[in-house]
Parts: C-alpha cells; sequence; structure tokens
C-alpha cells in the first residue's frame, strides 16, 4: 500500500478516476475519519452543515474518531464524497492537511519530549527560517544598498503585509523587537508628560516586564501605579470589567491593558474596558503580546491609541518580531526607545532605523503569515481553540481540579490549578517546572498566581491530545 504522509484536498478532487478516488477514501478514512465523515454525511447545499461537521484539529492532528466501517463506504457514491472535499477546500482554503508527525517536522523541536509552551517564544517553521536566512544574505552581499534603497520598501512592504492582518494601515506600524519594546517606547515617551499625583492604570495580571516598566514611569515622573485584582478564577468578563473600572479614579492618565493575560491565558475584554476608558478621556495602551495569530483583529476600530503584539509568538514569525500600532493622533509624540538620526522626521521613519540592527526577521512577516494561511488561517485558530479547551479538560478530570475560566475566554492558552501542596510562590513554580522537565521531559510554564501555582498549556498546530494525556499522568499514576 503506498506509504502518503500527506494529502492535499486540491489534489484529492482534481482527479476523475473513481478506482483511485476509492482508494482515496480508504486512506482518508483510515487516517482522517472526521474528514471523510464530513464529505459523506455534510449536505451538500450546505455550506454551514459541512462547517460544523468538519473539524479542523482532525487533520492537523487527528484525535480519537472512530473510522466509518469500510462497508458503509460503498453507501455513498464517489461523486458525493469528493463534491463535498470540493466544498471543503473552498470553505477552509487551499491548505495542506498533515499528520502531527509530518508537521512537526516543519519546525526545529528536538525529539524525545512533551513541548506545551509555544506560549513564552514560540516557534518558527523551517521555510520562514530559510526566508530569514535569505534576507540576512541580502543584506550582506551589499550592505550600503541593502541599507539605502531596499531596506526602507521591504519594512514598509512587509508592514503593510500585516496591517492587512490585523485591520490597519501600515504606515501606523512600526516594527519593535518584543511587545515589551513597544510598552517602553511609549511609556518612556509619555514620561514628561505625567504630572505628579497622575494614575497609570493597570491589573493583577499584568506581564512582568511591563509592570516594572510601569514602576520606572511613575518614580521618574511622580505618577503612581495602580493595580486592580483582576479576578481569577472568574466566572465572565463582566467581572473582569468590573474589577478595572473600579480602579478608574478622576487622576487615571494612561491605562495599560493586556489583551491576552500571560500568567493566566484568559482573553480580556478589551472592547469594554477601552471603551470605559475613552468616556472618561484616558489614552489606552494594549499589550496585545499573545494576541496577533491567536485571536481576529482591527486595530482601526478597536479605539486604543497604542496596540503592540508579537509577531514571533502565534504567527510563526523569527525571535524578535512584534510590532507597534500607534493611533494618528499620538504618533507624534511617540518615540522608539532608541533615538537616532530620525528623530522627529515622522512616525515610522524614527522606528525603521535606530541603528544598525539585524531587521530579517522584520521582513520575513509575509512569509510566516504564508504559513500561517496555508496551513488553515481561521481554521487553524479554531483547531487551536478547541485544542486548548480539551487539554484544559484533560488536566482538569485527571486532577480534579475545576475549570478557572469559561472556554470562550481562552485562546490557544488554558491554565489549570497544579495537584500540589506547595505554596505558590516563584521559587516553588520554579521547582516544580525544572522537575516536570528533568524527570518527564515535559516543557511547561508553572505560573504564581494569587498564591497558588497554575500550570499553563498552549495549542499550536504540532501539538495532539496525547501530549496533554502524557503530563495528566505525571500525577495520576
Amino acid at each position: 500500500m503506498m506509504d502518503v504522509s500527506s494529502v492535499r484536498i486540491d489534489w484529492l478532487v482534481g482527479t476523475n478516476c473513481i478506482d483511485w478516488k476509492f482508494a482515496v477514501t480508504i486512506f482518508l478514512n483510515e487516517r482522517f475519519p472526521l474528514l471523510l465523515y464530513s464529505a459523506c454525511m455534510g449536505e451538500c447545499d450546505s455550506p454551514l452543515r459541512l462547517s460544523e461537521l468538519f473539524s479542523v484539529s482532525m487533520v492537523f492532528a487527528p484525535r480519537p474518531f472512530s473510522p466509518l466501517p469500510p462497508a458503509s463506504l460503498f453507501n455513498f457514491p464517489m461523486e458525493v464524497i469528493f463534491g463535498n472535499l470540493q466544498k471543503l477546500l473552498l470553505l477552509f482554503g487551499n491548505y495542506t492537511m498533515t499528520t502531527s508527525t509530518h508537521i512537526r517536522s516543519e519546525f526545529y523541536l528536538e525529539d524525545g519530549m512533551t513541548f506545551l509552551n509555544h506560549g513564552s517564544f514560540g516557534a518558527v517553521p523551517r521555510a520562514v527560517r530559510a526566508a530569514q536566512e535569505e534576507f540576512r544574505l541580502q543584506y550582506e552581499r551589499q550592505p550600503i544598498r541593502f541599507v539605502l534603497r531596499e531596506l526602507p520598501g521591504l519594512l514598509r512592504s512587509s508592514a503593510s503585509t500585516l496591517g492587512e492582518f490585523i485591520g490597519a494601515r501600515g504606515e501606523d506600524i512600526a516594527f519593535v523587537e518584543n511587545a515589551t519594546t513597544g510598552v517602553n517606547a511609549v511609556v518612556r515617551s509619555l514620561i514628561p508628560h505625567f504630572k505628579q499625583g497622575d494614575e497609570i492604570l493597570t491589573t493583577s495580571h499584568v506581564y512582568g516586564a511591563v509592570r516594572q516598566t510601569l514602576l520606572y514611569a511613575a518614580e521618574c515622573s511622580g505618577a503612581r501605579l495602580v493595580e486592580v485584582d483582576a479576578p481569577f478564577p472568574v466566572t465572565n468578563e463582566d467581572e473582569i470589567v468590573a474589577a478595572f473600572v473600579a480602579g478608574i479614579s478622576e487622576r487615571t492618565t494612561l491605562a495599560v491593558i493586556d489583551h491576552i493575560t500571560s500568567p493566566t491565558g484568559i482573553i480580556f475584554p478589551i472592547e469594554k474596558m477601552i471603551a470605559a476608558c475613552k468616556e472618561r478621556g484616558i489614552a489606552v495602551l494594549i499589550d496585545g503580546a499573545h494576541a496577533p495569530g491567536m485571536v481576529e483583529l482591527n486595530l482601526d476600530a478597536l479605539g486604543a491609541d497604542w496596540y503592540t503584539g508579537n509577531c514571533h509568538k502565534w504567527l510563526f514569525a523569527p525571535k524578535g518580531c512584534a510590532f507597534l500600532w500607534t493611533h494618528p493622533s499620538r504618533q507624534a509624540e511617540t518615540h522608539p526607545t532608541v533615538i537616532s538620526h530620525k528623530y522627529k522626521v515622522s512616525y515610522t521613519e524614527e522606528f525603521d532605523w535606530t541603528g544598525t540592527q539585524d531587521f530579517s526577521a522584520f521582513l520575513t512577516v509575509p512569509n510566516a503569515l504564508e504559513f500561517y494561511n496555508n496551513h488553515g488561517g481561521k481554521a487553524l485558530r479554531e483547531r487551536n481553540h478547541a485544542l486548548a479547551i480539551e487539554a484544559r479538560n484533560i488536566l482538569s478530570t485527571a486532577w480534579n481540579k475545576p475549570a478557572p475560566a469559561p472556554d470562550a475566554m481562552l485562546g490557544f492558552m488554558a491554565a489549570i490549578e497544579a495537584p500540589v501542596t506547595t505554596p505558590g510562590t516563584l521559587e516553588e513554580s520554579l521547582k516544580l517546572h525544572d522537575y516536570l522537565w528533568d524527570t518527564h521531559r515535559i516543557e511547561v510554564p508553572v505560573m504564581p498566581f494569587n498564591d497558588t501555582l497554575w500550570i499553563r498549556v498552549s495549542a499550536q498546530i504540532y501539538n495532539v491530545r496525547e501530549e496533554y494525556e502524557t503530563l495528566a499522568r505525571v500525577f495520576t499514576i
């Protein structure tokens, strides 16, 4: 029998040989049974029904789903099955269906480990890494020509491509190395404008590096950092909004809000939080470190003053690729953390050149987006979201721990209370992390939050259900 590790839908529907189509049907039944079930059972005139039946998670990482009885395949005309496969192609795009083993090989992740921490630094595909190296070589072949003639256009073209994806104009996007750098650019630009007694508002879920940046700004300016206790566990998003609004005062000048939190992995209702600030004339900076690629973005319509996010986490870009979006009305007062030759020339020119550096990560954004879209785009988001919820449920059941947040507040990450009795301190979190890695070769972050240790799992294209079951068994054997 032919050994096939990946199948392209457009290739499948392109052949007219009935015998070959039946052979392919048998293969799909064995390797991707839910896809075949969708094609067999879907109503031909109802794309929505097909969409509901088809789970892309079965394509990228097949989970337990019993194949159809082989004899039953004769009950479905081949033209119906392949007609529905064609509809699935139109619904989900011309991407490649792969087994989890095949897709993992497109990354550099080492064998012999359970890697459940895509959220910290991401993982770059080999194809994107190859494109990055070509840009580096282009720089080295003729550095002067590259910097003076080629780089400006390449950066702006990359920004425009990214803008189409995040709902923004390219001229409002500047590249930075990471979201923390983006936050620093904004906050440090505002230090001269803060007055004694002004308040900078954030929540207890704030990323540690951002908290330190805000403390620094407060110390330099005489402003005060107000950190409201946003609940976790949480029942619904209105609890977050209520806690946040309760922290607003007449002195609140700037609000720094996480879009997707680092320690707890929940999606904040930033639209409601931004609206509450705007009603009171408060400037808003959104730390969207985890958002690009995980949730759909439309920055022009969001209402924030600044938004920073990473491309190297969930968008498959190389390390050190992030952006800062700034509303046009705020661009004149927003400067990079390193001031260089282009100070006050224009917003994009200031950020595009802060000195000699490796620009290749920024330039590969179109390549990263191509990989993202070719592997499902929206369908990939739905698959990763479903897998994250399933992972949370596996751990919740195995460890007898309640789900700390509703499904709707999760993206590709989920936190669950660790089944341990040790104190929820940083020291104990590091011990548990090291135990999981050193003893079981499981890479997963352990987060100390609200005096409790939380294990935060990620779900990315190369992850499968069995990996979370492996983690669950560590504390149940």
